[in-house]
């Protein structure tokens, strides 16, 4: 009891449990392989890179490129210390969900995508890029070996923390049933961000559907050609990411299963909007990179598909946060 005391008294809390600690302590290593990989490559090395690949044709490029996910992954330091600090509690909502959504969304189709890649490619699946056999290659195969294991790990990890963290501080926004949800004042407002969402997927939706598929309407050439089981694979996860999208936002809109639990809608509108809106948004943010072959600048439909995914992440996030903003401030349920 003592040792609990004193703990209290130096960190201005109650002791953090040794298994947050543990997962803290998970969460930072798993950041290590990337941060270190990358801070090579600024500083010009080019381990892991081939000497045909594409990387190398744009040095100014992949500088800028390297500092930003430098950042975005030092980010990841930051939110696992920001859910097991005690001034961790005092930070505004909004500054820790907004970086916490952007982190699952952007993590969440690795963490399902690359599993499911090396899946398909033990029945035979051939990576992307090694369709026609003659593309460069990207980067060597540990690189990706050795960054989304990281990536997994780093999910899981602050995936664990950030539940924990928002169960004890936020747990009676979710608790009850999808009934319960306040709709009286925003409900209008709600049906109108869902249904939006839902007329504007069927764009992406369509192309992305088609692509997974197999048709190669709307891509460029360079994506064309290297298409492999992995391109099809993460086409897949992009359609399943915005039907459910799309569908978390319309439950929490219409509450057509009064039954549900709250929290089941609320988490897959909060994971599938985010992937949805934040690959959207890098993909459009690369497609912006001067200096690309013709033949690997994004179509015009590619860039609409990019652009409409994002708006319908956006738009199924909007609906998830006004109504836990409504249960928050004390509005009353229907």
């Amino acid at each position: 009891m003592s040792q609990t005391l004193a703990s209290a008294v130096v960190t201005g809390g109650p002791a953090l449990p040794r298994s947050r600690r543990l997962l803290r302590a998970v969460a930072v290593v798993a950041c290590l392989p990337y941060l270190t990989l990358k801070t090579a490559w600024v500083a010009g090395s080019r381990v892991g890179i081939p000497a045909g690949s594409p990387l190398l044709d744009h040095p100014t490029g992949m500088a800028v490129a390297n500092v930003l996910t430098i950042l975005m992954d030092g980010a990841v330091i930051v939110l696992a210390l920001l859910l097991t600090r005690p001034w961790g509690r005092a930070v505004p909502a909004w500054l820790l969900a907004v970086p916490m959504w952007i982190a699952t969304g952007l993590l969440a189709p690795i963490m399902a995508g690359y599993p499911l890649q090396l899946l398909v490619r033990a029945f035979g699946g051939d990576a992307a890029g090694t369709s026609g056999g003659e593309a460069e290659p990207f980067l060597h195969g540990w690189v990706f070996a050795v960054v989304y294991t990281g990536f997994i790990v780093q999910g899981l990890a602050l995936g664990t923390l950030f539940v924990l963290y928002a169960r004890d501080r936020w747990g009676h926004l979710w608790r009850g049933r999808t009934g319960d949800l306040p709709a009286r004042r925003a409900g209008a407002a709600q049906r109108v961000l869902a249904v939006a969402a839902a007329v504007l997927a069927l764009f992406p939706l369509t192309l992305r559907t088609v692509w997974a598929c197999g048709g190669t309407t709307g891509l460029n050439e360079g994506v064309a050609a290297g298409r492999g089981s992995d391109f099809h694979v993460l086409e897949s996860l992009y359609v399943v990411f915005l039907l459910a999208a799309v569908a978390g936002g319309l439950v929490l809109a219409f509450r057509r299963v009064p039954a549900l639990p709250a929290r089941v809608p609320l988490t897959v509108a909060g994971v599938a909007s985010g992937a949805v809106a934040c690959w959207g948004g890098w993909m459009a943010a690369a497609a912006l990179v001067p200096g690309a072959d013709p033949a690997d600048r994004p179509t015009a439909l590619m860039l609409l598909t990019y652009a409409g995914q994002m708006i319908v992440g956006l738009l199924v996030a909007t609906v998830g946060a006004r109504i836990l903003a409504a249960r928050s401030a004390g509005h009353p349920v229907t």
